[in-house]
């Protein structure tokens, strides 16, 4: 399939813009620019008045939590955690991951991410189905709370879940191992996992130093930070991406460099939480990539990247007393190609030739994008998700002029609300 993109305003990995065609053969850019004259396309898009940018990534999410979205609100972290999500998450079956997954699917897809890594579970093979059929990049794993008298035969259903999954769906699936947290996971289980992770080369998805609350709970159990209780154990012997990393010393910014943890900022579900506000503008600075993620609906309450990548910009600002902190196109960069890299999805996350087609394209012809001064500082800081008028990963359209081509939207919004009521007064 070859599919021609005609005169957007194309986002290029210098982050300069201009207008451009932008060639795609099956799931590769083939060019951006000129496109070769024996291009024949199979479908065209008119580009006119469109921004494209490469796919946004959603680095770190719990999908299925959208059934529990304004459930419960305001409360602090480990009061929410025990007294209303985790019981409640017991009661969950596997048409409550599924519809759940479905409903952030489509949330998703309509405000322009093309990849997302979700850790939850039981039951995340209907995940990876269903991400499967949006055609939507999903890195999933099976949460592993290692304290629970399940958590042995947990870990065997994610070492399933990865021989099972693992590179399905024509390379968009891929599978992590989900550890939760250091505060639920014993040392015993932690290691028991780095032999799992080391024993089939499976990467980690983790919790870390998300509350002040949580450095100190580990220094009175264990006499250790979060980072180095979790060095210790083995795990970070695999590359990891690391949820939060709000509250980080030297020591653990530098353990970072040394293992290849690549930290995954959440400002939106980090501000509700009143979790802290983690050190991105000194993590860039000493030349660690941060990744962005949204967190679950229920935390955040959406799952809107480009919000994300917005609330970066402006809260390391306000914190830090700086305007320079966190520039636009760093942001924007966070939510995009760092991400990608954070998640091991090669040649993602730039619209360049021989990259892969995950593409969003913005709808110019709205108010909040004019005037046209600075492209990349409207995205950022004027426009929403509303403006992502049409969405491709791997090369495939998913949504055109605002209409989902591989989600029914009505179905699934019907279907996750009933599911969601049905789930509450669950006895």
């Amino acid at each position: 399939m070859k599919i021609l993109i005609k005169g957007a305003n194309v986002l290029q990995p210098d982050y300069s813009t201009g207008v451009a065609d932008i060639a795609i053969t099956d799931d590769v850019i083939a060019a951006v620019g000129e496109v070769p004259g024996d291009f024949a396309a199979d479908y065209i898009i008119e580009g006119k008045d469109h921004f494209a940018v490469p796919g946004l990534v959603n680095a770190h999410t719990h999908a299925s939590m959208t059934l529990l979205r304004s459930y419960a609100d305001d409360m602090e972290l480990m009061d929410w955690l025990n007294n209303k999500i985790w019981p409640i998450e017991g009661k969950m079956v596997e048409k409550d991951i599924r519809v759940g997954a479905k409903l952030a699917l489509v949330e998703m897809v309509k405000g322009g991410t093309t990849a997302y890594a979700d850790m939850y579970g039981p039951c995340m093979e209907s995940v990876a189905e269903e991400t499967i059929k949006a055609g939507v990049r999903g890195i999933l794993s099976r949460g592993l709370i290692g304290f629970a008298p399940t958590a042995m035969k947990s870990l065997a259903e994610n070492v399933d879940l990865y021989k099972n999954y693992h590179g399905a769906g024509d390379g968009l699936i891929s599978i992590l191992l989900g550890v939760h947290a250091p505060y639920t996971c014993p040392p015993d289980f932690c290691k028991a996992a780095a032999k799992v992770s080391a024993e089939h080369g499976i990467n980690v998805h983790i919790h870390m130093s998300e509350t002040q609350d949580e450095i100190r709970q580990m220094q009175e159990k264990y006499g250790k930070r979060p980072f180095q209780y979790i060095a210790e154990t083995g795990l970070f012997d695999r590359p990891s991406i690391a949820a939060h990393c709000v509250w980080l010393d030297d020591a653990d910014i530098a353990m970072m460099k040394e293992k290849a943890i690549t930290p995954v900022h959440n400002p939106g579900s980090n501000m509700k939480l009143a979790s802290g506000v983690a050190p991105v503008p000194k993590l860039l600075a000493e030349g660690v990539h941060v990744a962005l993620g949204t967190d679950g609906a229920s935390s955040n309450n959406n799952l809107d990247m480009l919000e994300e990548i917005r609330l970066t910009a402006m809260l390391h600002k306000v914190h830090e007393l700086n305007p320079l902190a966190v520039p636009a196109a760093e942001a924007l960069r966070m939510g995009t190609e760092y991400g990608a890299e954070a998640l091991w999805l090669e040649k993602t996350g730039r619209l360049q030739a021989g990259w892969k087609a995950d593409i969003v394209l913005y709808d110019m012809n709205r108010p909040e994008w004019c005037p046209r001064h600075d492209l990349v500082s409207l995205l950022v800081y004027s426009a929403n998700s509303g403006s992502a008028d049409t969405v491709l990963c791997n090369g495939k359209v998913l949504m055109e002029k605002g209409e989902l081509k591989t989600l029914d939207e009505e179905k699934i919004l019907r279907e996750a609300n009933a599911c969601a009521m049905d789930l509450v007064n669950r006895g």
